[in-house]
């Protein structure tokens, strides 16, 4: 099953349940991925999480409810997951610029946010340029740090452009060179686990010797076949754009699937001219 077909059944799943207390958890379990590889893929190509999108089909549906039913307010709060009418109208207004009861009263405009359906767009007559590379499993040398699935996706967060900075200012390359005879950079990342709510993020160079501290850990790569993308720019946004070209052009039209493993960015300590930095995500054939 590609990209599509998940993303479509995950979409059914969760219109299926709106009624019922149901998170991007159970949505990435009925499809069979990971809770991290769920909410990223789902975040890129849909453009907001699971969560949201549950949030906003409520509140649609329940301004319809307010509007051409004379049912209690409360119980259509209730129904929609909402325990007290004071959440209730607070998330309304934030979705519908207007209080449930003033709103009734008015029979004003409510926004309406109808049910998604994912297709394939092809825009555009650019081919995106990547190489496909074979490579023994290899071993890291990394500072690690859990972060929470649902950053993803979030404009606003910089929880890891920190971690590289205070690592930056806690002289970390200083200390990794220990360790490896390379001066490539790899920021790593893949999920805990199945059901697990966090990711593991490290920074890390490729491991050559010698007993690490207990402030590192090593981190195996295990995957063998990669799809490699270049970052184009010269600023970290470049990251954002080039992965959502990877989930919304290339695996959607290509013979491959992104396994759910650990995945890398990869730092040249001697970059292309206009390279910020490598993609490399574990694949295998559909």
């Amino acid at each position: 099953m590609n990209i599509t077909e998940v993303l479509q059944k995950a979409i059914n799943f969760m219109e299926n349940n709106l009624l019922k207390e149901i998170n991007y958890e159970d949505v990435a379990d009925h499809v069979h991925w990971s809770n991290y590889h769920f909410h990223r893929i789902f975040s890129i190509v849909v453009g907001m999480s699971a969560n949201e999108y549950i949030r906003n089909r409520r509140l649609s549906i329940a301004g319809e409810e307010v509007i051409i039913t004379d049912r209690k307010i409360i119980d259509i709060a209730l129904d929609y997951g909402y325990k007290t009418p004071e959440s209730f109208t607070k998330a309304f207004v934030r979705f519908h610029g207007i209080s449930p009861n003033l709103s009734r009263k008015s029979g004003g405009n409510l926004k309406m946010f109808k049910p998604l359906q994912i297709k394939i767009t092809v825009e555009g007559g650019i081919k995106m340029n990547y190489r496909i590379e074979k490579k023994e499993p290899f071993q890291l040398v990394a500072k690690t740090k859990l972060f929470d699935n649902e950053i993803i996706g979030q404009e606003d967060n910089h929880d890891i452009p920190d971690f590289w900075k205070s690592c930056s200012k806690d002289n970390l390359f200083d200390e990794l060179s220990k360790y490896s005879d390379s001066h490539d950079t790899y920021g790593v990342c893949g999920p805990m686990n199945k059901e697990s709510n966090s990711f593991k993020y490290g920074i890390a160079r490729k491991y050559t010797s010698g007993e690490i501290n207990e402030d590192l850990e090593m981190w195996m790569v295990r995957p063998t076949l990669w799809a490699v993308f270049k970052c184009i720019g010269d600023t970290p946004d470049c990251i954002g754009d080039t992965w959502n070209k990877i989930f919304k052009e290339f695996l959607p039209g290509s013979d491959y699937i992104v396994i759910d493993d650990t995945d890398f960015e990869l730092y040249s300590a001697n970059p292309e001219p206009n390279v910020f930095c490598e993609i490399w995500i574990p694949i295998g054939k559909k």
